[in-house]
Order: C-alpha cells, then sequence, then structure tokens
C-alpha cells in the first residue's frame, strides 16, 4: 500500500475513505466523585485495520522522553477533517470553543520494558495542567494491554492539576517518594501506594475516548505481556491533544 498523500485542505470536509468518523455510538459519563467528564465511542472509525495499515508505512521515533515508546505524527488534514464531526461533541461534553478546536495527534507505540521505565514513567501523569486541553485516545491495538486509568493522589486528593495546584502535588510527591521509596519498575495498575484507581476504560479496539489532560491518568499496560514495536502486533493507539483556538 502506498503512502496517503496529504489531505489538500480544500477537501478537509470529507477524509479519504477509511478515515471517517462514526459517532453512532457515543456515551458521556463522569466518573469520582470529582465529576470529571468522559466521552466514550466505540465503532470510531470506519476501517480501522486500513488506518493500521497505514501506521505500519509511518517512521515511528521517541519524540518525547516521558513517552515510554516511540510516536508518528498523524497529518494534520486528517485532523482538521476530523475536527469537523468532532466540534459539536466537544461543544457538548467540555464546554464551547468559541473560535473552534485545535488538533494535534500522533501514532504511538508503547515499547519500553517495564524493567526499563524511568522513574516518573512508573507514576500516573497528567498530559499539562491546563484544564481547556483535552485529550483524545483512540485504540487500534488487539493485544492483552487495556485502555486509561484515572487516579487519585493519596495524600493531596488531587486528582487533576493546574498551574495553582501542581506545587503543592510536586512537593507532596516528592516527600511520599522520599518517606516509602520510588514504585518499582512497572507500569502503574492501581498506582499504590501513593495513589488511588479512580475509573479505568477497556480500550477496546477500535474505541475513542475523550477527557481532560489535567486529569491524573496512566494507559493500562499488562507488565507480563510483550510490547512489540510493529504497530500490527503491538499497543497501538491514535493520541490526541485538542484545545480551544487561542483568542
Amino acid at each position: 500500500m502506498p503512502p496517503m498523500p496529504p489531505l489538500p485542505l480544500s477537501a478537509q470536509q470529507s477524509p479519504p475513505p477509511g478515515w471517517g468518523v462514526s459517532l453512532a455510538n457515543v456515551q458521556h459519563e463522569t466518573f469520582s466523585t470529582a465529576n470529571h467528564a468522559l466521552i466514550s465511542a466505540t465503532g470510531f472509525l470506519d476501517d480501522p485495520d486500513l488506518v493500521t495499515s497505514h501506521a505500519v508505512l509511518q517512521k515511528f521515533a521517541k519524540l518525547t522522553p516521558l513517552y515510554p515508546g516511540v510516536r508518528a505524527p498523524l497529518d494534520s488534514a486528517i485532523c482538521q477533517a476530523w475536527l469537523i464531526r468532532l466540534s459539536p461533541l466537544l461543544d457538548q461534553g467540555f464546554g464551547p470553543a468559541r473560535k473552534g478546536w485545535e488538533m494535534a495527534a500522533w501514532y504511538s507505540l508503547v515499547t519500553t520494558p517495564p524493567g526499563a521505565l524511568a522513574p516518573i514513567q512508573r507514576l500516573p501523569h497528567v498530559d499539562g495542567t491546563d484544564p481547556d486541553q483535552i485529550a483524545m485516545m483512540l485504540y487500534l491495538h488487539r493485544t492483552g494491554h487495556g485502555g486509561t486509568a484515572f487516579f487519585r493522589h493519596r495524600s493531596t486528593g488531587l486528582e487533576a492539576l493546574t498551574q495553582h495546584d501542581y506545587p503543592r502535588y510536586a512537593a507532596a510527591l516528592q516527600a511520599d517518594v522520599a518517606r516509602t521509596g520510588l514504585p518499582p519498575a512497572a507500569y502503574a495498575t492501581d498506582g499504590a501506594p501513593h495513589f488511588e484507581r479512580t475509573h479505568a476504560v477497556s480500550g477496546a479496539f477500535n474505541s475513542a475516548v475523550f477527557y481532560r489532560g489535567n486529569i491524573l491518568h496512566s494507559g493500562v499496560i499488562d507488565n507480563s505481556a510483550p510490547l512489540s514495536a510493529d504497530p500490527r502486533e503491538g499497543r497501538l493507539t491514535i493520541n490526541a491533544f485538542i484545545r480551544p483556538v487561542a483568542a
């Protein structure tokens, strides 16, 4: 299959065949006592196997030291085409964006063995402290690995971090680690001892979830299962950051 050419801006309303988005099976829910908004959509892509086969053609690389694997950027024109369908859903679930939404996305493969994880990769994380930034996870794997879990930090009670909260959280976490030591070299499961899990999504094939990126979360990774770098075999996702267009 030859590489897919970039989608011209004049064709933004119509993604290439197979790349269309279905919102026929959407669920809005909240979780934990903080009532965090979560949107899920099953059967998200028209042809998820075609999209997976396109991932095989990409040049994956380690783009950030924090992500425990490799990534390849998704064509920005695809993001723009998807936003035509997703914008009303995002407005409904997270509040209207007065000037619209913007989106950047990547194919992502978790590949780092548990024993090679850096200390910060063993803990739940946030994608930033801006509550207006929305994360999307689209699960394109049929492995024994799961979806995404969400957490509460035990000593502060924080589940989401803002710019105001972050210094207090960081100081408390540092004190936690000084008291009990770092967690073992493994992906976070129940969050013990410093965190507790508040919710999890299963990560079923061709399902997508949307949530605020400043909520503490972690991928659900089976520490005993293989982590292949082959998109056809590994824990392949498309992850995106979506935010309101700046005023």
